[in-house]
Order: C-alpha cells, then structure tokens, then sequence
C-alpha cells in the first residue's frame, strides 16, 4: 500500500509512523527549520552563510538518492539524472535577477538579502520528500527496484536542489563585476 493510500484510509496512521521515526530526524528538521526561518527575515551574509542553504539541500537530496536506491544497481545513472535535472535548473534560471532588494557591499564583502519564504518552501519540500520516501520504501522495500519510481524521485531531487541553488547563484552574480549588470535588482 501507498503511504499516501494509507494515510488517506487510516489518518491515525500518521501517530504511528512518527512515534517509529528514529530522534535524530527530529534534530535534523529543527536545524532545518532554523535555516528556513532565518531566510524569513532580511539580512545581511558573508558568501558562507550564503551558500550553506543550497550545500546543505543539495547534500540531503542526493542523500535521499543514494539511500533509496543504492542497492538498485542504477545508482551511477540516477546520480547523472539527479545531476542533468539539477544543471537544466540552473541554467533556466540563469536569465533571471537576484530577488528585488538585493546587494552586494563589496567593503564589507556581504550580500544584503531581504526576507523570504521561498527557502522555507524548498527546504520543507526536500525534508519531507526524504521522510516521506525513506517511510514508503520501509513499507514495500521493493519500489526501490521499480525504476519508473526511481526516476521521478531522482528527477524531482535534482529540479529541487537546482531550485535551491539557483537563488544563491543569482545572488552570488551580484559580487562578480562584470555581471553585476545582468543580475541587478530592478
């Protein structure tokens, strides 16, 4: 059965599911929560700060590639999927500005960022996307062969962590002279 089948016919299923997940997930989703709320705020970063949130999301997305389907024996072509859908992102976004609002101060070498929920959202969707296929593949351990299930969740992994990381690199433009231009907030 489907998680989502499952949890639609039996909601009480959720309590379950919770209770059997190991504490340290609950740790993992405070920080990420704590990453997600301080991009809430405007702010001002160093280059560090900056790019931890797509490090950070890019790492647990193709973890969650790496842990479902590392005994699948496609792993290598899922890692190439996880990184063309990543790439294709990344480069559609490539024509778009830095958020409105956005600066970078060369003196104190800082990116000035308003607030947004945006990185809440991402984050949120890869947290959950990770829970929520590491709690299916628990239940029917064989949907880790079925490859259609493979491809969809590397796909949606790579357009995830491009979505992430094309933010950042818009911002990131805003400190190289030459593009500056390009990626000006309007």
């Amino acid at each position: 059965m489907l998680l989502t089948q499952l949890l639609i016919q039996h909601p009480a299923a959720i309590v379950d599911i919770v209770r059997q997940t190991p504490t340290w997930v609950a740790g993992l989703l405070a920080g990420l929560l704590w990453l997600g709320f301080s991009a809430v705020r405007t702010r001002n970063l160093h280059i560090g700060r900056l790019v931890l949130m797509p490090v950070a999301m890019g790492g647990m997305a193709l973890w969650g590639v790496t842990s479902a389907f590392h005994g699948a024996g496609q792993l290598a072509e899922l890692l190439a999927l996880w990184l063309v859908c990543y790439a294709a992102v990344l480069a559609a976004s490539w024509p778009l500005r830095a958020p409105h609002g956005t600066r970078y101060d060369a003196a104190s070498k800082r990116f000035h960022l308003p607030g947004s929920w945006m990185p809440m959202l991402l984050i949120l969707a890869i947290f959950l996307m990770k829970y929520a296929i590491g709690v299916q593949l628990a239940m029917a351990p064989e949907l880790a062969a079925n490859a259609q299930f493979a491809l969809v969740v590397t796909a949606l992994y790579g357009a995830l962590s491009g979505l992430t990381a094309s933010r950042a690199l818009r911002v990131l433009r805003l400190a190289h002279p030459r593009t500056a231009h390009l990626v000006a907030s309007a």
